[in-house]
């Protein structure tokens, strides 16, 4: 077992051609980390290649949790955060499983909050232009879009608002109350950094390039879009009148 200070968090759903390979091209890099599971029932076997990889190669480094379905996005982080923080863990991350966050740009999130001195460091599509690869442009317009409409409306400076590839120091999810935080899909991404910045956590971007995924199939809908939109305006009446709590 190699220890870490480090743990990814990557949610599953249905992701049996991913799984495998993004688990054994973390556990490549130079730098250790570990690795926690939060699958929702996958009817295609996703969990049962993570208890195999955990049995036969990587006990004590890679963890799985399992759901009984599929009950969101954000619900999934908050396992997994809640879990991390259960532990003596320092820097948790977000990352999905199919490639479109890649794993050698793990460090680079890592680098800015351990040794750069950020609270949030966000693998950011958006902040040199547009690096996407393999996207619809219809879809690469509506996330980009999407992520201005969060600027205009709230008075966030991050320029990828939905970015779910990221890294927090421990002391960030302590003192957001994770509990509170309501929204599942899109608008969780947002929302966990517009909570972030209104405390007073430091962010940073790092620029990746975030590249359609290959294998087994997007689980991205109307409904997930629609909750980012009016989310966003629920945020902005939060930022006038919520007590945020204070960086302890």
């Amino acid at each position: 077992m190699k220890a870490s200070d480090s743990i990814i968090i990557i949610p599953t759903y249905n992701e049996k051609e991913n799984i495998e390979k993004i688990i054994r091209a973390i556990f490549a890099l130079e730098k250790s980390f570990h690795i926690l599971v939060i699958d929702d029932g996958s009817p295609d076997g996703t969990a049962d290649i993570v208890k195999r990889l955990i049995k036969d190669e990587f006990d004590g480094q890679l963890f799985i949790e399992e759901r009984s379905g599929k009950l969101g996005l954000g619900t999934a982080y908050i396992m997994g955060f809640k879990w991390a923080l259960a532990r003596d863990y320092q820097y948790i991350f977000e990352m999905d499983a199919d490639f479109s966050h890649d794993p050698n740009d793990v460090p680079r999130l890592y680098n800015a909050c351990a040794n750069e001195g950020y609270d949030v460091a966000v693998g950011s599509r958006y902040v040199t232009g547009v690096n996407v690869v393999n996207w619809p442009i219809g879809r690469v317009l509506m996330s980009y879009f999407a992520s201005k409409y969060v600027r205009m409306v709230t008075g966030f400076k991050v320029h990828d608002t939905t970015a779910g590839f990221k890294c927090y120091k421990r002391k960030v999810l302590e003192t957001i109350e994770l509990d509170k935080i309501r929204f599942k899909g899109y608008a969780f991404q947002i929302e966990m950094k517009y909570t972030a910045f209104k405390i007073g956590f430091k962010i940073k971007e790092v620029s990746v390039i975030f590249v359609n995924r290959q294998e087994g199939v997007s689980k991205m809908n109307g409904g997930i879009f629609g909750e980012a939109f009016f989310g966003v305006m629920r945020l902005r009446l939060d930022g006038w009148f919520r007590k945020y709590p204070k960086i302890k």
